[in-house]
């Protein structure tokens, strides 16, 4: 009996099963991305339990999943569906967050942070506004609201240069008024025309009429324009101080329909503090600024007479209006060039060199003269910058003899400044008024 239990044995330990004799086929686990592995019923072989999202004999494959609008098959993972907000873009990444895995990150558009993209950034943390402007922050931007006499997306642009009643490019005709004062049995009349900031004269300012209840003066800038703020100037008529002490403004797109200005308010007027003497200059600024082509002044309550001098602040609507450097010297010696020099006797320390065509230069060699008088003569300013003309100042000193001050200078056929398209060279020439002595023109 015992030599028979021995034989069963010895044949059993011949006849032994493999993958016991062998070891588990599954361990260690071929089954890769966290699949279960089966073993088989044939000798050394097994199969995969693959999770979600994976296939393959060894579950080391993606599945590939195709859209409803047939589109290039994309693959599943961390990053389907997108974790990340507000449009940003999820890439697989060997990331991890803290001690796990999450396997993507998320690439943030302009405006957006967070791991998931989930908080709006506040701009107005960096304080993008200058000059006083008062910063909103909004969905991944901000805007900024700029005090009347600024402009620009950062309010950095000055917009608040006199448009030119004081100097003369506003002409008589664009200064009209409701009625006009006649003194000394209608001899001496104060035509709104005379209404320029700081004139000078016996009659020197615009005064309506004694009888005029509503009187106003209104002027029309030929274009609209963005206006920033006005000036107001009383004047001596009869060696009796006369003033404005307060007013409104109004404004329109036709000279027909006219709005009153209310500033931030939608209900009620504005009134403007005006003058407290005969001379001072007082200024108001309008924040939010006036788009009009014309302004009207109306007074509310004037010492004796209405008596106004005055002036218009602004720019163009594209700000394109601030000088360029010819004064300041911004544009350089050697950007400035001419046709021809002249000079005085032939001698060198009297030489009339285009660098010296700057407005309001001083000294006794203080313009540039060209060496001969006919129409090929020429000065031209280089900017580095590509820009478009927009307009010119100049001051006569004699024939041939002028001081300049470029407001914005051609340097190129295509170029565009400030909306402004480039003039063309060739062609008929245009003429374009003069200087006046003291009077700068455009």
């Amino acid at each position: 009996m015992k030599r028979s239990v021995a034989a069963w044995l010895l044949l059993g330990l011949t006849l032994c099963v493999p993958q016991f004799c062998k070891g588990d086929i599954c361990d260690p686990n071929p089954c890769e991305n966290g699949g279960v592995c089966l073993p088989g019923v044939a000798e050394g072989s097994f199969s995969c339990e693959c999770p979600g999202g994976f296939t393959d004999s060894n579950c080391s494959s993606i599945v590939e999943v195709a859209s409803d609008e047939e589109e290039p098959p994309t693959t599943a993972g961390p990053c389907t569906p997108n974790p990340c907000h507000n449009g940003g873009t999820c890439e697989r990444s060997e990331a991890y967050r803290g001690d796990t895995f999450i396997g993507y990150v998320c690439k943030c558009p302009r405006g957006f942070k967070g791991v998931h993209c989930q908080h709006n950034i506040n701009e107005c943390e960096a304080e993008p506004c200058k000059n006083g402007g008062i910063c909103t922050d909004l969905v991944a931007n901000y805007s900024c609201e700029c005090p009347g006499e600024f402009m620009g997306r950062n309010c950095q642009y000055k917009c608040s240069g006199p448009l030119g009643i004081e100097g003369g490019i506003i002409s008589n005709q664009q200064i009209t008024a409701s009625s006009t004062h006649r003194a000394l049995f209608g001899l001496q009349k104060w035509y709104p025309y005379y209404a320029r900031l700081n004139k000078k004269g016996l009659i020197n300012a615009w005064t309506a009429a004694e009888n005029d209840r509503w009187p106003w003066i209104q002027i029309n800038l030929q274009r609209k324009m963005r206006v920033t703020g006005v000036i107001t100037q009383g004047a001596k008529r009869i060696g009796s101080p006369e003033y404005i002490k307060s007013y409104k403004i109004a404004y329109s797109s036709d000279g027909k329909t006219w709005a009153m200005y209310k500033g931030k308010s939608t209900f009620k007027d504005v009134v403007f503090h005006g003058n407290v003497d005969n001379n001072t200059p007082y200024a108001n600024s309008f924040t939010p600024p006036i788009k009009a082509q014309y302004v009207r002044l109306y007074p509310q309550v004037c010492r004796r007479h209405c008596t106004l001098r005055m002036e218009l602040l602004g720019c163009e609507l594209s700000g394109c209006s601030e000088p360029l450097g010819m004064k300041s010297g911004h544009i350089q010696d050697y950007q400035i060039t001419a046709s021809s020099i002249f000079r005085t006797l032939n001698m060198d320390m009297f030489t009339w060199e285009p660098r010296k065509a700057r407005l309001d230069k001083q000294g006794k060699v203080n313009a540039w003269t060209s060496g001969h008088n006919d129409q090929s003569q020429w000065l031209q300013g280089q900017v580095e910058e590509r820009m478009t003309s927009s307009a010119a100042l100049f001051r006569t000193l004699s024939s041939s003899v002028i001081w300049m001050e470029f407001i914005s200078i051609r340097t190129s056929l295509a170029s565009y400044f400030c909306g402004l398209p480039a003039p063309t060279i060739g062609g008929t020439s245009s003429i374009v008024a003069g200087s006046f002595p003291g009077v700068p023109n455009f």
